[in-house]
């Protein structure tokens, strides 16, 4: 339940709500959206990107010169686990070999496996947590797709390309709108149950950025569902789909010709190194919001580390639109214990309303995700001082949810949002009677690894698909798109990578690109004992790890220790 300390701000939503909810039933905007030059003016001083240590200039690599988001730039001027010259006899005999390697087992990568599969290819599917932990599993709100009049895949094409500021790819955005109705249809035959009205067919609603409705849900569970979905289907196929839990790929293998042939895995229980080789390779292993980009509390679940860029970085594959980030508007803010949860964009599509301490709206509730995530850090920021601030030394706005059972009737709130009812109940919030103390969560990787609409990169036989992949969503994602991101180029990179994987012939295996990338941090000065991929993130506090490292007799650098012990574990 809330604080006394916030009883009388609660009081104040009470008391504008009838005019609020007047304005609402009469089909108005509740508040002006916001023109070109207002989103821009919000997004330059305010967004979390456009701060000056946001980004910097990384030194090495295909991106050499060019700024990223200071986060990703560290991991990736950072040291491999692997020593290449002492991996020569694990390379001439792999642990493993298939025609496809997927590299991540969340929904991209199943829909890798399963269209492979279906293209008569076996895959091994290699994943650091188990199938299904991945952020493709935790959405919420729903999935994009023109599947209902009058809308069309042109208009949704024309949404996604404004909602990224006309930076997208065009093709990939072609790929993503065009595919849309057709993943709908087939998601549908693999089992997924859409929700739909009294007449049958399928519900949709806003979303922001949107200009039509075409948002499909599951209630607020549509991750969950396609997941386990996806999963069952992976899982009915053992003799064509291998999976491999709690073995992250920590680097990529290339051939004697500059063709990737597979990777190389940690077992996390053993500590060892494994290698696969692969006629082809998908990298699935979603985004980075576990390196909390700018010091925010973030959506994502706890293996989300950036993991693939890192890998076809070494390797030699482009990024695209690294120097951005989504920060989704409402994540929690109050109760501390789940800080930085996904409070879905659903709930605004809704009519759920963001108000500041006042209990007045400073903002249109379905702007585009950064420009909304923009307002409500001005609404909190020095210049406004609107917020409303908790004790743990958080700061936020309130998203009225309570109006929503007063628009669409009484029970909407719990028949759409069980999930995110169920979350606050256990606090003693009850979000059809009170508001919900929200602020800006870090969400999405908006950019990754460049690739084209066959999820080709610029090295061959390494696709990329999902939130690691770079160029579909440009430097701003709309809700609803990722899920169906996952969804269309999970699906066209198991079918171009399993067709591509029918004709090569692999050479010699190779870690030299891992030897040349040290090499070149050499030769640029870089020196660093951070190591990556980061692969799991640590929430222990600096002097209890110094109190853990002087007990077994040192005090190590950052991670030399770490360097040590798996540097002793290559040979095998």
């Amino acid at each position: 339940m809330y604080p006394d300390y916030l009883k009388g701000l609660l009081e104040k939503v009470e008391q504008t709500r009838a005019k609020r909810l007047e304005l609402a039933k009469s089909g108005q905007p509740v508040y002006p959206p916001m023109n070109a030059a207002e989103r821009e003016d919000v997004l330059s001083k305010f967004h979390p990107d456009s701060a000056a240590a946001a980004r910097s200039r990384i030194r090495i690599g295909p991106n050499k010169g060019e700024e990223l988001t200071t986060e990703v730039k560290s991991i990736l001027e950072a040291n491999s686990m692997v020593d290449p010259s002492r991996m020569q006899a694990s390379l001439a005999n792999p642990d493993y070999e298939t025609d496809l390697l997927i590299i991540g087992g969340g929904g991209a990568g199943c829909w890798a496996a399963i269209t492979a599969m279906q293209n008569g290819v076996d895959s091994l599917i290699a994943t650091k947590l188990r199938l299904g932990d991945a952020n493709s599993m935790m959405s919420e709100g729903g999935m994009q797709a023109a599947v209902a009049p009058p809308d069309s895949p042109t208009r949704h094409y024309l949404d996604a390309l404004g909602g990224g500021h006309f930076d997208n790819k065009p093709d990939l955005v072609r790929a993503l709108t065009e595919d849309a109705p057709e993943v709908v249809r087939e998601l549908e035959n693999l089992g997924v149950m859409w929700d739909k009205m009294e007449d049958g067919s399928l519900q949709v609603l806003h979303g922001g950025g949107t200009s039509r409705k075409r948002m499909l849900s599951c209630r607020d569970y549509i991750g969950a569902i396609i997941m386990r979905t996806l999963m069952d289907e992976v899982e009915n196929h053992p003799d064509k789909i291998r999976v491999r839990e709690f073995e992250p790929a920590i680097e990529l293998l290339l051939d004697d010709k500059g063709r990737c042939a597979g990777a190389v895995l940690y077992n996390l229980d053993t500590e060892q190194f494994l290698v696969v080789k692969a006629k082809a390779t998908v990298i699935t292993t979603g985004g980075f919001g576990r390196l909390h980009i700018r010091g925010f509390a973030t959506t994502n679940h706890y293996g989300a580390t950036g993991d693939g860029l890192v890998m076809a970085y070494r390797a030699g594959a482009r990024l695209k639109f690294m120097d951005s980030v989504q920060y989704h508007p409402t994540g929690a803010v109050f109760p501390e214990q789940i800080a930085g949860f996904l409070v879905t964009e659903k709930i605004r599509g809704a009519g759920g309303q963001p108000l500041n301490k006042d209990g007045e709206l400073f903002v249109f509730p379905r702007e585009p995700r950064d420009v909304e995530s923009a307002a409500i850090i001005r609404e909190c920021s020095s210049e406004r001082n609107m917020g409303i601030a908790t004790t743990a030394g958080r700061t936020g706005v309130w998203l009225d949810s309570p109006i929503i059972d007063m628009i669409h009737g009484e029970g909407y709130t719990r028949h759409q949002f069980p999930g995110i009812c169920r979350a606050f109940d256990r606090y003693g919030i009850d979000i059809v009677k009170q508001p919900m103390l929200i602020y800006p969560s870090l969400h999405y990787q908006n950019g990754g690894v460049e690739i084209n609409e066959r999820c080709e990169t610029n090295i061959p036989g390494l696709f990329v698909a999902g939130e690691a992949s770079g160029g579909v969503h440009g430097r701003n994602r709309l809700m609803g798109n990722s899920v169906l991101d996952y969804n269309v180029f999970g699906r066209r990179a198991g079918k171009y990578a399993s067709e591509y994987a029918k004709s090569v012939q692999l050479g010699n295996l190779s870690l030299g690109h891992v030897t040349a990338y040290a090499k070149e941090m050499a030769d640029e000065g870089i020196e660093t004992d951070l190591i990556s991929p980061v692969i799991l993130p640590s929430y222990t506090p600096e002097n209890v790890k110094l109190q853990q490292w002087a007990r077994l007799g040192n005090i190590p650098a950052r991670h030399s220790m770490l360097r040590s012990r798996i540097g002793s574990g290559a040979e095998r």
